[in-house]
């Protein structure tokens, strides 16, 4: 619905803008100067990005009906991109001063709120909308979707369960938190100011809650020795703490310390919603922490599952089928594996198990809720509100009780001093939970990135480079043509610098090469260097295997690792392949056979498929043939070799191809932290994503080109 109004407002108020001051870019302009006033005085409200993505939005549009309207003169329609192009000056300029809102710069969807927004502006600018516009309706609850959707199934042993014991036992130390009524907080909006307290309020403090000391009962479980680490959390669940944001390294062992901390807590029957390529492995591991538990996987329809089983892992993709059951089958605890991938609150796998974790509450309030991710932010701070809603701290709204008691315990408000740090703390101490390597597994072997710069040969070199030429040329075009608008437009903004302009047309590129898919952009020319440099990087790789040993080969495109089988093959070396298209059957298989046959030298993994959940500590080499937008997804693979376990230093060859783009996307990699690491460890170094180095990318490809001038 969001750019259905651009098509269906009239003609005559299209040709009335055209010759005074109405219509829709003056209320444009006069929100986002709002915004923008707002980002001056400090950070911007929840109300006021909605305005900034509303008007994003309707900019975009709104360019793209002046461009298609045969009835307006070349004048006229350069004059209104002018106008235009001095609103996306405003919108770059505001959010270089709150770079929280440059994601939203790239959004293509609105909420309910920002969809009445938008009707209210375009209503404001005298556009004529259609019915359908002129309706906004509030998004349903997350418990209708699973309601009216056609594929939900009970499978049978479902059944059988509920007949076996129709009754479920009452729990009488279950009390529901009583709300906080009035209170010095009770006018204040409290979400916003929670979350920039993990942006500026750590001090150099890692976010991690005091843990107790284990006991001897907490310190070996089934002969197996846990690290200290792990047992800290074991016994703090052992003492009755109930929600966890589990975010520890990759490698840490989160998986041992969630199942031993619902045994600790008797959560069971236990609910564990995974990624479907590690479920198979789920199950495994139920048997080798907690072998006195049951454990079943839910595949397809369920027809196979053990509803009788004291822990059921079903994986993210089939929650639809399944999650009218799951809601009264009374779980005593919920694990949320990788649970980054709830971060999008729109989507239907967010949804679905936030439904979930509230119907757990309610029947149980005070059961066990773990969250367990080594990324739990990759784009932007708000990531934290999913996560944070199925731990049951907050809702789409405001603190729940036992967080607003804290929250009221400090006496302060977000206006006074102090504020930011202790609200900080308030939401650790909920249950957060983050140790790095460096701090807790001495005993872990070193990790280490070494990058190998590889010559591509001359006709693939020449290609590429004249690819990046161009697009550079493009940019710098690009950029003129909005230089001199910028000077000429009427819009009374603010001064904007070059290099605030460039980011800005940055910007604009990289919202044009996601919506289109095709030509030269920094997308497909990096995947055109992954394909140059493929056989390089497999012929290195087959080295390694042959003087070192076992080697992890990742790869974001199936043609890279396609390329790469053939040349093993060629090679003389067994290797197996860890796709997203693999059955978990198949996956499973293709990895013991890597862990348990000598003769299978390499596994060829998808950087996006095997980078999660994967235990590859058998090989002490990784080789990473093409580069990934973040340092995070990086780390995650190599973390698949550099875990509990390992006994050999770890090196990951990352191949590069020299005198290209791709030596200075591997420099912005390594220059810049990751979220991740201001808002949990502490680090005070500049926050950075992915949308922000592919802006980086293209604009070195532009100041590239000024110097060719």
């Amino acid at each position: 619905m969001a750019r259905s109004g651009a098509t269906t407002r009239s003609r005559s108020n299209a040709r009335k803008r055209y010759v005074d001051n109405s219509g829709l870019i003056p209320v444009l302009a006069r929100t986002v100067r709002q915004v923008e006033a707002a980002a001056q005085r400090g950070k911007v409200s929840p109300s006021g990005r909605t305005r900034f993505l509303v008007v994003a939005i309707l900019m975009r549009e709104e360019r793209a009906r002046v461009k298609a309207d045969t009835e307006v003169s070349d004048g006229d329609r350069a004059e209104q991109l002018k106008r235009l192009d001095g609103i996306a000056s405003i919108l770059a300029q505001t959010a270089a001063r709150d770079t929280s809102l440059i994601a939203l710069l790239e959004s293509e969807s609105l909420p309910a709120s920002a969809q009445k927004l938008r009707r209210d502006l375009l209503l404001e600018a005298g556009m004529e909308l259609s019915l359908d516009e002129q309706i906004v309706t509030e998004e349903k609850p997350a418990v209708a979707v699973a309601e009216v959707n056609e594929r939900q199934v009970v499978p049978v042993s479902v059944r059988q369960r509920a007949l076996a014991n129709p009754f479920l036992a009452p729990d009488f130390d279950a009390v529901a938190p009583k709300p906080v009524v009035g209170g010095r907080l009770g006018n204040w909006e409290l979400l916003g100011p929670l979350f920039r307290s993990f942006e500026h309020g750590s001090g150099g403090n890692a976010a991690s809650m005091a843990l107790p000391e284990p006991g001897a009962a907490t310190a070996l479980r089934g002969g197996l020795e846990l690290m200290p680490h792990q047992a800290e959390l074991v016994e703090s669940a052992r003492e009755g703490h109930r929600t966890f944001l589990l975010a520890d390294e990759p490698g840490l062992g989160k998986t041992a310390q969630s199942l031993l901390a619902a045994n600790a807590a008797k959560a069971f029957p236990l609910l564990v919603v995974v990624p479907n390529v590690v479920k198979v492995n789920w199950a495994r591991e139920v048997q080798r922490w907690i072998p006195n538990r049951s454990a079943t996987v839910v595949q397809g329809d369920g027809d196979d599952l053990d509803a009788f089983a004291d822990v059921i892992v079903v994986n993210y993709e089939v929650l639809d089928r399944h999650v009218g059951w799951l809601k009264n089958h009374g779980f005593q605890g919920m694990v949320v594996d990788e649970a980054h991938f709830i971060k999008n609150l729109s989507s239907q796998r967010s949804k679905h198990v936030l439904e979930l974790s509230r119907s757990i509450r309610a029947r149980k309030p005070n059961a066990l809720l773990m969250a367990l991710t080594g990324t739990p932010l990759i784009n932007d701070i708000d990531d934290f509100r999913a996560i944070w809603q199925m731990l049951g701290w907050i809702d789409d709204k405001k603190p729940l009780p036992q967080l607003m008691r804290e929250l009221e315990g400090i006496g302060l408000t977000p206006a006074e001093p102090g504020f930011f740090a202790a609200a900080r703390q308030a939401v650790i101490d909920q249950g957060i939970v983050r140790r790095r390597k460096e701090d807790v597994a001495s005993d872990l072997p070193s990790r280490r990135i070494a990058d190998l710069p590889v010559e591509l040969d001359d006709s693939a070199g020449r290609s590429i480079r004249a690819a990046e030429r161009e697009l550079g040329q493009r940019l710098l075009d690009r950029f003129r043509r909005a230089k001199k608008a910028r000077q000429e437009s009427r819009v009374d903004a603010a001064p904007i610098s070059d290099d605030e302009l460039m980011r800005l047309v940055a910007q604009w590129e990289l919202e044009e090469s996601k919506s289109a898919g095709d030509g030269d952009n920094v997308f497909t020319m990096l995947r055109i260097i992954g394909k140059a440099k493929a056989g390089l990087a497999a012929d290195y790789t087959a080295q390694l295997a042959r003087s070192a040993g076992k080697v992890v080969f990742f790869a974001k495109h199936i043609d890279v690792m396609d390329t790469a089988e053939a040349t093993f093959e060629r090679e003389g070396l067994r290797s197996i392949s860890i796709r997203g298209d693999q059955t978990p059957a198949q996956r499973q298989a293709a990895i013991d056979a890597f862990v348990n046959d000598p003769e299978v030298a390499v596994a060829v993994c998808s950087l996006t498929a095997a980078g999660v959940g994967l235990n590859l500590q058998v090989a002490s080499n990784v080789v990473l043939a093409e580069l990934s937008w973040t340092s995070a997804e990086q780390i995650q693979a190599i973390d698949r070799v550099h875990r509990i376990g390992q006994e050999q230093p770890v090196i990951a060859w990352r191949i590069i191809a020299a005198q290209t783009i791709d030596s200075r996307i591997a420099e912005l990699i390594d220059s810049k932290a990751g979220l991740a690491a201001r808002a949990l460890d502490g680090d005070d170094s500049e926050i950075v994503d992915a949308t922000s180095l592919q802006v980086d990318a293209l604009v070195h490809l532009l100041k590239q080109a000024l110097h060719r001038r």
